[in-house]
């Protein structure tokens, strides 16, 4: 014996109220929905009909009775049996259970909504395809009754259409009374195409506002001015809206919050998914007649139209940023200042942005802020530092020995950079590592560096505590006394021999016959024959103050380069400090 499924009301009315809808509020906007839908299924029929809907709140702190009537098709007595009193069942869908198209709602729980609001729903209504009007009233419980009004002056007394009444439940009077009513119709209705009224005044308007006035409206909902408005349309799905520019940069993972309508009723203004990851500093404003909500009707739906949709308006949004490249260059400047990273990362998979990038954006050089463009003009390639203490450690001696280094250490910098080869050729771009700037350096003055060697031979055990290798090299700034650099060999062989002590010793010996012969030390500091400092510990005969010295100059040369500091630097730090000031304190006693 077959059964149907039991329903509590009450138990549907929580799942609403908890799980599907956000907040009591959106009872406008389902109200609406179905006013609206009611009048676009009867101007079907008849397409002069009237479309109006009259909303009367509450007056606040009176009670009663909040009212929406409307001009729709309205619902004859099987239909109110049918449609009111079966969850999940609705006229909106055709008859193999597919959405028809021109409806807003899809689902059959819009009146249901109602209830979060009120404890009692008195409905009466009367069908533009003829028969007497309905009285229906329902109750939070889930108890209904239907009442056939087929008196002569009934009939004469209800017009085509259909009037809700809502009774409100106990602690929510106020979503019913005038202000918050008229604030939440505004919110969701304002752009409906059909009059709305709401307590005498008309809140609709024929025209979408963007249309009229793009900037100030989009000043209005971002609460800024836009730097600028793009139109955008998606023919196939109805859409049409508008693209704004943010003004300042935002982080590139803050989150996409866009205004979407659905048919002219507000889904959302904080839907996100509607443009690619990389358009962060984009917010849309758009209505559409085809893209699919959720449920809530508070989110769209992510299927294949909406991915299509979020495709296009990339697309369009990037076709905007080469036509302002090309037109106002000072305006394209002016937008990567403020949005270079969303540039940049549109760049790395886009040869039109790659090209605005090299021409407009400016990099940290040894030459200043330069564009790519700009610097491959005076170096002929691009010589990089993919991380940015290492260059600024590296920059000022680069510099001095007229290289040109670029810094591409912050963020899509070595991806812009592999983009540059994979167009252009090896010769566009290549990384430079410290020991290449370090053969750059010239040798010293033979006397200076046979001295120089011998005092660092009485500090060999300060070296070797910190890892480190000591190499004397002439070079500009003479102010800068010594240079930290990474031995990429010495730690290429330390890795190796990390590896090999746990292979087999095949394998161990194989590796071993790839690493060259040189210092396995995983650090060189390169002492400046040119510093008056480092030509006075050249001679230097107190063995204990050469110590100092080297271990003095290591760890500053380390904070130099912003590296992190172990423990056993900080304790050199604070070994070193205390030893000069007690010399320089006892020399003077």
């Amino acid at each position: 014996m077959a059964h149907t499924f039991g329903v509590d009301l009450r138990g549907i009315i929580d799942l609403l109220s908890h799980h599907l809808y956000s907040s009591p509020r959106v009872y406008a906007r389902e109200l609406l929905q179905n006013a609206v839908d009611a009048i676009t299924a009867r101007r079907a029929l008849r397409p002069d009909a009237p479309g109006e809907v009259v909303i009367e709140p509450i007056d606040s702190g009176t009670g009663g009775t909040l009212r929406i009537s409307d001009t729709g098709i309205g619902l004859t007595e099987r239909e109110v049996h049918d449609l009111l009193s079966t969850l999940g069942r609705t006229s909106k869908r055709d008859e193999l259970g597919f959405a028809r198209q021109g409806y807003l709602g899809q689902f059959g729980v819009g009146l249901l909504s109602a209830f979060l609001v009120a404890e009692r729903i008195r409905l009466v209504s009367r069908s533009a395809k003829g028969g007497p009007a309905v009285r229906w009233t329902a109750n939070a419980a889930g108890d209904y009754e239907v009442e056939v009004l087929d008196g002569a002056g009934a009939d004469r007394e209800v017009p085509v259409g259909t009037t809700i009444e809502l009774v409100p439940n106990r602690d929510s009077e106020h979503w019913l009374e005038r202000d918050v009513v008229r604030a939440l119709v505004v919110e969701y209705g304002e752009l409906l195409p059909v009059r709305v009224v709401v307590a005498g005044e008309v809140v609709t308007s024929e025209t979408l506002p963007w249309a009229q006035d793009a900037l100030g409206y989009g000043a209005r909902v971002l609460g800024v001015q836009p730097f600028d408005a793009i139109p955008v349309e998606v023919p196939t799905v109805g859409l049409t809206g508008v693209a704004y520019v943010l003004p300042r940069g935002v982080h590139p993972g803050a989150r996409q919050s866009h205004r979407v309508y659905l048919k002219r009723m507000l889904v959302g203004d904080s839907i996100e998914g509607l443009l690619p990851e990389w358009a962060y500093f984009i917010r849309c404003v758009v209505d559409s007649s085809s893209l699919r909500p959720t449920a809530s009707r508070e989110s769209l739906y992510q299927d294949e139209t909406l991915l299509a949709v979020r495709e296009e308006l990339g697309r369009q949004v990037r076709d905007w940023l080469v036509r302002l490249d090309a037109t106002d260059p000072d305006r394209t400047s002016a937008l990567l200042d403020a949005h270079h990273l969303g540039i940049k990362s549109l760049a790395r998979v886009d040869d039109e942005m790659l090209r605005l990038v090299e021409r407009w954006l400016p990099f940290e050089t040894t030459d200043g802020g330069q564009s790519l463009r700009q610097f491959k003009r005076k170096h002929g390639s691009v010589a990089y530092v993919p991380d940015v203490d290492e260059f600024r450690q590296l920059a000022p001696v680069a510099h001095a020995q007229g290289m040109g280094l670029l810094n591409a250490g912050y963020a899509y910098d070595v991806e812009i950079m592999d983009r540059l080869v994979a167009l252009d050729g090896p010769a566009a771009a290549r990384r430079v590592a410290p020991n290449e700037v370090l053969a750059a350096l010239g040798e010293p003055e033979p006397d200076v560096e046979r001295a120089l060697r011998d005092r660092l031979a009485l500090a060999k055990d300060v070296l070797e505590r910190h890892d480190c290798e000591a190499v004397p090299r002439d070079f500009d700034p003479g102010s800068l006394p010594a240079l930290l650099v990474t031995n990429v060999e010495g730690e290429r062989k330390r890795d190796v021999e990390q590896a090999g002590e746990q292979a087999d010793p095949l394998w161990a010996e194989l590796l071993g016959s790839l690493v060259s012969s040189e210092s396995d030390a995983s650090q060189r500091l390169v002492l400046n024959c040119r510093n008056p400092l480092v030509r006075r510990l050249a001679g230097l005969n107190d063995s204990a103050l050469v110590e100092l010295t080297v271990e003095s100059l290591y760890v500053h040369a380390l904070l130099q380069a912003r590296r992190p500091m172990r423990p056993k630097d900080t304790a050199a730090l604070n070994r070193s400090f205390l030893e000069l000031l007690d010399r320089a304190v006892g020399g003077h006693s």
